[in-house]
């Protein structure tokens, strides 16, 4: 596991929340795997995976916040939370940092997609949430069709359901 630290640090993060972790973890091999398929070059698939692995960040915060979140909080207070557990791990640029902490602050965002990694993350999350919250096939094709654009993330999704198309 290439980013085990990150990882470390995100479980603890989360801790006593097992299906907040089963999902960040299942997002981050989705992430990596599409992102592999896709051929995304090292510095963006290591941005890609991290941005996975911390993309749930700002629940927590929101949460505590406002007794609530949901998924413009998540955007909101994420990104904060994700910085200071990326410089406390320490070894990461702060371009690195920076665009990881764009990702988590748009992940819930369709519109505007300015690059492969956020792509990706959008479908790594997809695939995960509509297992998790076992969403109709009409939601799923909907979202396939409107979000989904990497030939690995459609190709992983219709396997995953067993879709022809």
């Amino acid at each position: 596991m290439e980013h085990a630290e990150v990882v470390r640090r995100m479980v603890l993060f989360d801790k006593g929340d097992a299906r907040r972790i089963q999902h960040f973890l299942k997002v981050y091999m989705f992430a990596a795997l599409i992102g592999k398929m896709e051929g995304l070059p090292p510095e963006q698939q290591e941005v890609l995976e991290i941005a996975a692995i911390l993309h749930d960040i700002g629940i927590i915060p929101a949460e505590k916040k406002y007794g609530f979140n949901n998924g413009k909080l998540q955007e909101q207070e994420g990104p904060a939370y994700a910085r200071a557990l990326l410089q406390e791990a320490g070894g990461y640029q702060p371009e690195l940092i920076d665009r990881v902490c764009f990702l988590i602050a748009h992940h819930h965002t369709y519109e505007g997609v300015d690059g492969p990694d956020w792509q990706i993350l959008l479908e790594a999350d997809f695939l995960v949430n509509s297992f998790e919250k076992n969403m109709p096939e009409e939601a799923i094709k909907k979202m396939r069709s409107r979000v989904f654009k990497t030939g690995s993330g459609i190709a992983m999704l219709n396997n995953q359901y067993g879709y022809d198309m």
